[in-house]
Formats: structure tokens, sequence, C-alpha cells
């Protein structure tokens, strides 16, 4: 009797195990078809473009380059600006163009992105004398550009201080006030260099792969979290005229050109609009991504080759500045 009574008691929670995970199915299946309809609609339809105007905009690296065209582009869209920036007479141009541009809320603050008491200390500041950081954009980053066994080790602390670990001291100062208001946008400018390695970029590769991983995994808390309000955008663009990489080239320009400046800053506001999560510039670099995911070893490296990404750096000339 007592055996029967066990296993039909064992039988009932078989039955519940299985319906519990038929449910869980269901809704998997459910909230995907969903989703993918959803990116259906938002291929067919530009996605709404959210309003930026009155929101804080932290920008690192502001002082020139991507970074003072992101704040351009912020101040003609009427958000307040606070500009970060090692250099302080480049800070103070961007800040002077801001203004210009119509900006009327414009905070330009002095700080070395490689000292971590140093990101504690300016954040503290600006919490203080302007607010609450709204949209973080994590810009700031140096190149060495040379082989790994010829850098010196203190170029290689500051490129990963810089590239990756300002994002760590960063995100720990203004994401609890994000979590707290239940509001903000979190943007990692990552680059390709971040998803493939590169030849004589070992050290950048390192703090580009960091600065990509700690932004997605942030990504991956926030949705377990259910934190709704809170959006994150991880930027991946190929190499920029800015100057920081300056005298490099690639074998095949069409398929993989440098890229001009106002037409990262313009595709990296719009992400930042329309809350994109991944964003690769040019779009094409999806596609050498996956080709990099199916191909043999042997082929993708005779991929790399006649793209000319594995000579690309010999004639990097440079100057320590972010893209």
């Amino acid at each position: 009797m007592y055996v029967g009574l066990s296993s039909f008691t064992g039988l009932i929670h078989d039955m519940a195990s299985s319906l519990k995970s038929s449910k869980k199915l269901i809704v998997f299946l459910g909230k995907s078809m969903i989703a993918f309809v959803e990116f259906l609609i938002f291929t067919i339809i530009p996605k709404p473009r959210k309003n930026v105007a009155g929101e804080i905009v932290l920008i690192t690296g502001a002082g020139s380059g991507l970074g003072r065209l992101l704040a351009l582009r912020f101040a003609h869209l009427g958000s307040v600006l606070v500009l970060w920036d090692i250099n302080k007479e480049g800070n103070e141009e961007t800040c002077r163009m801001v203004r210009e541009a119509g900006a009327t809320r414009v905070y330009a603050y002095t700080c070395d992105c490689s000292q971590k008491e140093n990101i504690y200390r300016v954040a503290e500041q600006v919490k203080k004398e302007v607010g609450d950081v709204s949209i973080l954009i994590n810009n700031a980053g140096v190149v060495t550009g040379q082989s790994f066994l010829d850098c010196p080790d203190e170029l290689i602390e500051k490129t990963l201080d810089v590239n990756f670990k300002a994002h760590l001291w960063t995100y720990k100062s203004f994401l609890p006030a994000m979590i707290a208001n239940e509001h903000g946008h979190l943007v990692c400018i990552s680059s390709m260099a971040g998803l493939v390695g590169v030849n004589k970029l070992a050290d950048y590769c390192a703090s580009k792969f960091a600065a990509f991983g700690f932004a997605e995994s942030v990504f991956m808390e926030i949705v377990v979290k259910k934190l709704k309000g809170i959006k994150t955008t991880i930027v991946c663009p190929f190499f920029i005229k800015t100057g920081m990489f300056e005298g490099c080239s690639t074998a095949h320009p069409f398929l993989l050109p440098l890229l001009e400046p106002d037409y990262v800053a313009d595709k990296i506001v719009d992400g930042i609009l329309t809350d994109k999560i991944y964003l690769n510039v040019p779009k094409f670099i999806s596609f050498l991504l996956f080709l990099k995911s199916i191909l043999p070893t042997k082929m993708a490296v005779l991929m790399a080759d006649y793209m000319g990404a594995s000579n690309m750096m010999d004639t990097f000339v440079g100057k320590n500045k972010k893209n």
C-alpha cells in the first residue's frame, strides 16, 4: 500500500514538473515570437527616438575627436553637457564650441581617467555642482600601437587604466543614482579591436575586449534585476580618422574604410536615441564576425591578411588621443 502511494505521489510530482517545464517553454516561445516581430517591425519602420533635452550627459575624452563631436550633437538636442578630459585646453575649446552650438548648461572638468581616485573626486564634484548623470558615455582612451614585447609596462598599464578600468569607476560613481531614479543610459565606446585580435594592438585589444565584456555583463545584471529604466549601448567602430590611428590604412578601403568622424558620431547618437544595445560601425563588421565564427582558423587568418588587417599598424604614427 505504501509502495503504491509513493509511486502515485512520484507520478503527481513528475506531472507537475512536466507541466511547469511546458509552461516555461510556452512563455519562452511566446516572448521570443513577440521579440522577433518587434525586430521585423523596427527593421521596416524606424524606431522612435527618445527626447534627451535636459538630460545630463557626461562624455569622457571630450577634449577632441569623437568626444567633441558627440558633445556638439547632444548640445543641438538640448542636453546638459558634462565634459571630461585630461587636456584642459582642448576641453575648454569643446566647451566654447558647445555653447556656440546652443547649449545653455555646459560644465568642463579636467580629469585623468587613468587615476581611480581622480575619477571618484571629479564625479563627486559633478554630483554636487550639476546633478545626477543620466547618460554616461565612456569614450576616453589611448593607443600605443607597438608589438606587445616592445611596449613599455607603464604604457600597457595606462592603456588598461584609461580604456577599461575607467569604465569600472565611472559606473560605480553614476550607476547607483540611475538605479535610484529608474532612469539612465550607459554607453561604452569599445572598438572592432574589442571583437577581434589585431597585430600590434595586443594591449589595446585587451582593454577593448575587457570594456565590451564589462558593459555586456552589467547589461545582463540590469536585465536580470528587471531595471527597465536603465539602457545600455555598446559601440564597436572600425578605426576612425581622428588622428588616433594616423598612418593606418586597409588593403581594400571600399570594403572596410577608415571611418569619417562625423559619420560615426551620427551613428552613435542615433543608436543612443533608439536604445540600440549593440552598434557595429560599419555593419560589415558583423558579417566579418560571422565569417570568423564559421570559417576554419587558417581561412580566417587568410581573410584578415587579404583585408590588410595583419599589417595595417605597420604605418601607424598616431597620437595618444581617443578616436
